[in-house]
């Protein structure tokens, strides 16, 4: 039966005028960013009954009733980062997104007036500004209301969220005054104003992206979005989706280290979710196989009781209770109910206001948590996975232990000059130490919070990490531009029931020079303790002085060989590349055999690296501090390996833990090291290495063939021997 044409327009306008009606409702629906209408409903609801969500909201609504009474007060920008008015800006962006969820639960005006209030100061102050007037300190994008953009960018993410949640409970007169006035301005000069950051591959990018972006779906700029996803001229070459294409790896690793990943997961999480509430068309968290749920996750596995590992530029205080990863826990728990992100959130301690905490709360007092698996891993750096890696080997015999392996890429203006740099750690503690940032976050007097010049003089350079140093110069000359161009090879990571090993090589660091390294975690399980195994292979085409530092935390206690000790005067190692932070405390030269240095960490134990030598190395033992004249330096010890005037040479050592030291309980355990012997020998592709500790006897054997790891027999001392993998140990006291 035909239908008549009238009819048929006449239902086709009606459903079309419906669908723009319901559009234009979409559009006109607040909040619409994180949290949504729907998550409103639930959360209203939660926080009726008891429960540790009605316990967060509470204890959050006691912080903003706090402030409330007080005056608005939005200075005219003066300071640096921690200065009164920076701190003051941020503590304002924290307050109305703070009172704005409040607003949403309550339903109480009261919060969404105070929000209103604040805005409408900023509308007034905003016009008024021009470039921020510390900016001339930092050769960085200056901001207005900040010294830098990155902390405008970061003022908007959290604001436009603020101005979301209050929309609703705002005239008409105020809707256009705070966003002809505030917002637009800040998103403009954000994105069009300042383009070179906007369309960085950065997180300063990620930042001004996400806020621009958040902005757009929030003012109906579907323009502001696209821009805000695909660079400025929308051609994709910058942008939020090429920052996720870039910056991190197949695995989910972030090219600056997990200092820096964490701090850039925010604006990645909070955008990713604002795009997938918007338009989930888009599948978002679908893109590059998920890659952004990988980050979440890689970042949680870099770390180590709690704090991150501090590679790179990093302030070591930091760990996975920071909010940009409590964010990122709630996300990756209401995307996939993995209890493991439960174990965190416990940890976390902090339960997050949106939809998403909500999830993580009820899962939490329903007793769901399971314990999250920190696993042995190699993240792969760079876009395609292949620039290097970051190898984590962990071991659970006898305490908790980690190491870190860095055959990884620069990293960026924020990586350091480490190539095959390692650190380790223990029941709890640092041992083998990195120093991080040199840094002061945000503390004015010490350099306005921002990197020290020591952090270029001394904590990125080669010498203030434990590699390798040739002719007292860093790493690719301490070029960032070509670091970021040459990045170490990963050969080999393998764990099995023998432990982890990875072996890690770059040809480029020094012109004619060749590092390699090999380090594996293993397991003594008669012993029930592990041992560090480091060899560390150098081929150069010319004769160098050869460097490697190890930088320990704790007392010195004891070495095997006689010093020579600076008792009176201190001496600069050296003049420049970082030595010249360095004072020479004392030095000596052992004769062939093994080399011991023992050492007593914080955590009651005992650290001895006994080394292979032939009688031709140098110790060197500093603390750093000279030409400090600001005292920005901790004064921290290492002890510098040294030998000169060498085309090649082999350092082998093994770390290893023992004893312990109880000055509560007044008793001493095992003070001294129970290694005896140590010897190396190389056939063919093997590496084998015979360990005699505690009255048991080892042989270790790593399979470095580039064919990988194939079954392979061989001989030692005799006696016949077969290897499955990389890495096995035989416990010669049977054989």
């Amino acid at each position: 039966m035909k239908v008549p044409l009238l009819l048929l327009t006449t239902k086709w306008l009606t459903l079309t005028a419906f669908a723009l009606l319901l559009s234009f409702n979409v559009q006109a629906m607040h909040p619409n960013l994180v949290i949504t209408q729907t998550d409103v409903i639930a959360m209203r609801n939660a926080v009726t009954e008891p429960g540790s969500f009605t316990t967060a909201y509470y204890a959050l609504k006691a912080r903003v009733d706090q402030q409330m009474p007080f005056p608005v007060i939005v200075p005219v920008p003066k300071d640096g980062g921690g200065g009164y008015t920076h701190e003051r800006h941020k503590k304002n962006y924290q307050l109305m997104y703070n009172a704005g969820i409040v607003y949403q639960l309550s339903q109480d005006k009261a919060y969404a007036h105070y929000v209103r209030d604040m805005l409408l100061a900023y509308a007034k102050l905003y016009p008024t500004l021009d470039l921020h007037p510390a900016r001339k300190v930092r050769s960085q994008n200056p901001g207005k209301l900040f010294w830098q953009s990155l902390n405008e960018a970061v003022w908007l993410v959290h604001t436009i969220q603020a101005y979301d949640l209050v929309y609703d409970a705002l005239s008409g007169q105020d809707i256009e005054k705070i966003e002809s006035e505030l917002l637009r301005p800040v998103a403009l000069f954000l994105s069009e104003g300042q383009p070179s950051t906007f369309n960085k591959v950065h997180n300063h990018g990620t930042w001004a992206t996400a806020g621009v972006g958040m902005a757009g779906y929030v003012m109906d700029e579907p323009e502001w979005v696209e821009k805000a996803l695909y660079d400025l001229d929308k051609s994709g070459n910058g942008g939020f989706l090429r920052q996720l294409d870039e910056l991190f790896s197949p695995q989910g690793y972030y090219n600056e280290g997990p200092y820096y990943q964490r701090y850039a997961l925010m604006p990645f999480v909070t955008f990713a979710r604002a795009i997938d509430n918007n338009e989930p068309q888009r599948k978002i968290f679908q893109h590059r196989n998920g890659v952004l749920l990988k980050a979440i996750d890689t970042t949680i596995q870099l770390s180590y009781g709690g704090l991150f590992f501090p590679i790179n530029d990093a302030i070591k205080s930091k760990g996975i209770d920071t909010i940009e990863l409590v964010h990122g826990v709630a996300l990756a728990y209401s995307l996939t109910e993995d209890p493991g992100y439960l174990d965190i959130a416990e940890r976390q301690g902090q339960i997050i206001l949106s939809g998403e905490g909500l999830k993580v709360a009820k899962a939490l007092d329903k007793g769901l948590a399971e314990p999250y698996q920190f696993n042995s891993l190699a993240f792969g750096d760079g876009s395609d996975g292949k620039q290097g890696a970051l190898v984590v080997m962990r071991s659970e015999l006898g305490g908790h232990q980690a190491l870190l392996f860095k055959p990884a890429a620069q990293g960026l203006g924020h990586g350091h000059f480490d190539k095959l740099t390692w650190q380790y750690y223990d029941q709890g503690n640092e041992i083998v130490s990195d120093y991080g940032a040199a840094r002061f976050l945000n503390v004015e007097a010490k350099y306005g919070g921002r990197y020290l010049p020591e952090n270029e003089s001394y904590a990125k350079q080669t010498v203030a990490h434990n590699t390798l140093v040739v002719d007292e110069t860093s790493h690719f000359d301490g070029d960032v531009e070509v670091g970021n161009q040459n990045a170490p090879t990963l050969n080999y990571f393998e764990t099995n029931q023998f432990g982890a090993v990875a072996s890690g090589e770059i040809h480029t660091a020094y012109p004619g020079v060749k590092l390699e390294r090999t380090l594996a975690l293993i397991n003594l399980v008669e012993l029930e303790k592990t041992i560090v195994l480091d060899v560390f292979d150098v081929g150069a085409s010319g004769a160098h002085q050869l460097d490697l530092p190890l930088h320990y935390l704790g007392q010195l206690i004891d070495t095997n060989f006689e010093l020579s000790v600076n008792t009176k005067q201190l001496s600069v190692l050296g003049s420049e590349n970082g030595y010249q932070h360095l004072w020479l405390k004392g030095c000596g030269q052992p004769e062939p055999g093994l080399a011991k240095v023992s050492w007593l960490n914080d955590n009651g134990r005992f650290y001895t690296l006994t080394s292979l030598v032939k009688g031709d190395e140098e110790y060197l033992f500093t603390q750093i501090g000279a030409n400090d004249p600001n005292f920005n330096l901790r004064n921290e010890q290492a002890f510098i390996r040294r030998v000169k005037n060498k085309k090649q040479h082999q350092f082998v050592s093994i770390l290893e833990p023992h004893g312990e030291y109880n000055p509560r309980k007044e008793y001493t355990l095992d003070a001294q090291s129970k290694l005896t012997e140590l010897a190396y020998t190389g056939q063919d592709d093997l590496a084998l290495v015979k360990i005699s500790i505690a009255g048991m006897h080892y042989l270790v054997a790593v399979n470095q063939s580039a064919e990988g790891a194939i079954k392979r027999d061989f001989q030692y001392q005799g006696k016949p021997f077969s290897i499955a993998g990389r890495l096995a140990v035989y416990a010669l006291n049977d054989l």
